[in-house]
């Protein structure tokens, strides 16, 4: 549960003032430093940075009373302005999955080879 409340605030904090790629630096670190498993991981992940796209589009949504997200449907001939929120949720979720999913990887692997010993000793 903390990761995903890490991921959701600090991937909408990065985001608002970052490019969309910044989604993969809470993911990779909260993936390395709070999940146990790759499932696990993908799904808190593709959640919390969703939910933040998701709740950034919806506020955008509701500030100009649906216009952009109604034209973006009917350009994209959806149809309807909540197909294109669930999109945004889906397409930032991708991201946060995949990198939380690759910072559980990074840590399996470290853990698997090991901490080189210092040369001093």
């Amino acid at each position: 549960m903390k990761a995903f409340f890490g991921i959701l605030i600090f991937s909408w904090v990065l985001t608002l003032f970052m490019p969309w790629w910044s989604l993969f630096i809470p993911a990779i670190f909260f993936g390395v430093w709070l999940i146990n498993g790759g499932f696990m991981a993908f799904i808190v992940g593709f959640s919390g940075s969703g939910l933040a796209w998701f709740l950034q589009a919806f506020y955008i949504h509701l500030s100009n009373d649906g216009i952009l997200t109604s034209r973006i449907a009917e350009m994209m001939g959806l149809g309807s302005p909540w197909l294109v929120l669930l999109m945004t949720f889906i397409i930032g979720g991708i991201p946060g999955g995949l990198g939380a999913l690759t910072g559980y990887l990074m840590k399996i692997n470290l853990k698997r080879t090991g901490v080189p010993e210092t040369a001093g000793k």
